[in-house]
Order: structure tokens, then sequence, then C-alpha cells
């Protein structure tokens, strides 16, 4: 590689014209990634353009038929019908853990991809991910059969309070009361969010839908965050990091002047997202044909039984119960969005697109490692880790395993780290927000040291 003063000229000039990734130079830039309202369909657009799957799904440089597969799918056919068109190596790499997959898959078959992949990532036999995905699948079968019922109560317990906040909020007389009670109800439905978040990542199931009570839609949520985010973090292709663009800049080489003003863009805007997240889907029904006929769906509508709730149990005005519910959903904004932006990601040794690389195709359970920071005051809590994204490392690499099995992986996650030389890191929750303050303002990328 060039000294870091000719990377840094380099790395400037790649982010200016915007031709590809500034890390990974082999990369086209993602389509459409700077365009319109950056929403989750308008990234699986840019994503098929990009992929060379056909449209059909793409494996590796396999391109694979499984229309017929589609409502037999064990994991939901919303997964398949989402990413129709796309490269799906990376998601069936770290959603399928039983190497029993990759025969049905093989039915499927149809030719070989005619384009390289569009991705800097490998999945070698012999490499960290899949060695460690080997380990991971034998300790599985040792890992207590219902421990997820942690994980169920303490979901149920929030989404209880959650109504029960709610409804003392419009039927109380006293301020006082009303005041804890509306401040009860935010976080429940902030936490309620992300608890239900571990939901998301799996099969089906109707503890997923309770993240529509945000007045999000958890199948927006599944591509943002498990198509997008999980997949390629900090990554041009992260849609976790174009869509704060261009109000917060998470990457170096993209910041303006006004990045030493990002923690005030973000404590006024924060409360706003859940809210202008089911405007923005609105409005798309508007701009794009048969849009609501292909992405609207029954539980969409979850968000607004909440003041009808509160006004039914409460007897209050319609017109109460809706104000009070619009104080309790931007508040549980406010919270989640503080929670999720200072959770694992924006932290300056942490990977971000622009940094330098000594590998340009890595394998993707280190870069995964790489783009991640843990905190030891959150993982020492299960409460905590379902309500501020716990045990992050181990979820991003295994995202359909249950949050409450995953401290169980600690053990042989460790090993491979010290095998292949992967670079866990931990802090604790105050500096990962104070360096996410820092990095809002940082222009410079980093080079990080030699990983294997």
């Amino acid at each position: 590689m060039p000294p870091n003063s000719e990377y840094l000229a380099i790395a400037t000039k790649r982010a200016e014209e915007k031709k590809t990734h500034v890390s990974f130079p082999q990369l086209v830039y993602p389509s459409l990634r700077d365009d319109g309202l950056r929403d989750p369909v308008q990234w699986l657009t840019g994503k098929a353009m990009d992929d060379g799957a056909e449209g059909i799904w793409r494996v590796h440089d396999g391109l694979y038929d499984l229309e017929p597969f589609l409502q037999i799918h064990p994991g939901g056919a919303e997964w398949l019908e989402l990413t129709k068109g796309t490269d799906i190596t990376e998601a069936y790499e770290c959603h399928h853990l039983n190497p029993a997959v990759n025969k049905v898959l093989e039915k499927y078959y149809v030719k070989k991809a005619k384009t390289p992949r569009n991705s800097p990532f490998t999945f070698k036999d012999d490499g960290f991910f899949r060695s460690l995905k080997r380990a991971v699948w034998t300790e599985l079968q040792k890992t207590p059969k219902h421990i997820h019922k942690r994980t169920d109560r303490i979901i149920d317990g929030l989404f209880v309070a959650f109504l029960i906040s709610c409804a003392i909020s419009c039927i109380s007389k006293s301020y006082w009361i009303i005041m804890a009670s509306y401040l009860s109800a935010s976080l429940s439905l902030a936490w309620l969010t992300v608890a239900a978040h571990n939901y998301i990542h799996k099969k089906t199931n109707w503890r997923m839908y309770l993240f529509n009570f945000s007045l999000w839609s958890y199948r927006d949520f599944r591509v943002s965050h498990a198509l997008s985010h999980h997949l390629y973090p900090n990554t041009l292709m992260d849609l976790e990091i174009s869509g704060f663009e261009p109000f917060v800049f998470w990457l170096p080489l993209k910041n303006r002047f006004y990045g030493k003003f990002a923690i005030i863009i973000e404590l006024a805007t924060f409360g706003l997202i859940f809210p202008v997240n089911f405007l923005k889907r609105l409005i798309l029904n508007f701009l794009r044909k048969d849009f609501f006929l292909n992405h609207y769906r029954w539980h969409d509508v979850l968000g607004f039984l909440t003041p009808v709730w509160m006004w039914v149990i409460s007897g209050c005005s319609f017109y109460d119960a809706f104000i009070m519910w619009l104080w309790i959903i931007c508040t549980a904004s406010f919270i989640f969005f503080n929670i999720g932006s200072n959770a694992a990601h924006h932290h300056p040794i942490c990977f971000r697109d622009g940094d330098e690389v000594d590998d340009v195709t890595r394998d993707w359970g280190l870069h995964e490692v790489e783009a991640v920071m843990d905190r030891r005051d959150i993982n020492t809590s299960f409460f905590r880790v379902m309500t501020f994204f716990g045990h992050h490392t181990l979820h991003h690499l295994f995202p359909t395993l249950d949050h409450a099995v995953l401290e169980y992986m600690y053990p042989v996650f460790l090993q491979h780290c010290e095998k292949y030389r992967a670079k866990f890191r931990v802090t604790t929750q105050f500096d990962m927000v104070v360096q996410q303050i820092k990095l809002t303002a940082m222009k410079t990328p980093t080079l990080l040291e030699k990983s294997n």
C-alpha cells in the first residue's frame, strides 16, 4: 500500500468522484445510494442494478430460481420476496447455520453468474467465519432448548407495560401521574422496539409485529437493518449510514463543515424519525407506481391501534388520546435512536468506508468484528442486552440466533478470535456516546492494523 499521505490523496479523490467504494475500489459506487428518499425499497432496487443476479437470486457465483421454494421457505416467504433479483450471499451464509441447507439450495441452481460479485467479502472454508459457524452449530446442539423464553418474557412484559402506561396517561387527572405514565409509555415503547428487533431477524413470528407499534414498518426494517446494515456494516452499502446523510455523517471524507454540530442535529431530529418513517412510506405511494399494492400489508396499521386503545379504555376525547400518543411516539423515537446511534458502530477504531485496509477482499466475519464495538456494562445484564442491542458482535455474526443463546457462544467465539487474530473490542456505553459525538466531526480516515 502507498504511504498514508499518498493513500489519503487517493481516498479523497475516490470519495469525491463517487465511482467506487473508497476502501474497496474494485466495487462500483452503490447505485441510487444518494438519490430520492433513501428508503429500503430504493436500496433493494439499487442493489439489484449492481449485483448481476439477472432477476432471480444470486449466492456466491451461482444463480438460483427460488420461486418454487418461496412458500415453503422455513424462514417465511417474505425474505425471498424482498431479495429477489439481488445477491443474497452474505444473508445466506449468516442466516443458515445448518450445513444441510446447502443440499436444498443445489436443487434450484440455474447457471453461473456472468459478473464478479459486487461485494468485498469472502467465505472460505478455512476462514474465520465458516470455521466459527461450524463450531457454533456444534455448540447449538448443547444449548438449553427453552432458553429463548427469557427473551419472550422480557418483550411480553414491555408490551404490557406500554399498554398500561398509555392507558394511565389518559385516565389519570394528576399531573405527576400523567407525566410519569407518559414517560413510562415512551420508554417502554422504545425498549419494546429494540427488543422486537430480536424477532425481526427470525422466521415469521407474531412478536416481530410489535415493532410496528412504533409506526415504523418491520418489513422496511428487515431491509434497512437485517439485509443492509447487518451484512455490510459501516460500508457504502449500509443504509443505516446513508439514511442519515446529509444531516449526520459517520463516514470519513464525507463529512461537512457542520459536522461539529451533529450532536445538536441528532438531538433535534431523533424524536421525529418514527413519524417521519411512516410519512416517508406514505409519500412513496404517490411517487412510485403500485407501491401500496407491493409494499403495504395489514400490519402497517398496528401503530394506530394505540391511540384507539387509549381513547376506548380511558373515556377521554379522541383528540386528547391522539395528542398524548404523538408525544409518546416522538419521545420513544428520541430514546430509540439515541440507543441505536450509540450502540456499537460509531467509534473511531471501528472500520468505516474510507479507512485504509490491508486486504480489499476480506473474510466477512473478520469485517463484522472490526466494524463493531461491544459494551461490557450492557452485556452483563440480560435485560440491558435486550433493550440496548447487547452482545452486538455475536449478534452481527449470527443474527438469527435468539439473544438468549448468544452468551453460550462466547467460548468458541473467543477461541476463534485468538486463532484468526480477529479484533474483538469491548468498551463502555459512556465511551461509545462520547466517541460517537467525536466521530461525526472527523474527516480523516484511519489505517487499520493488519488483522491476519
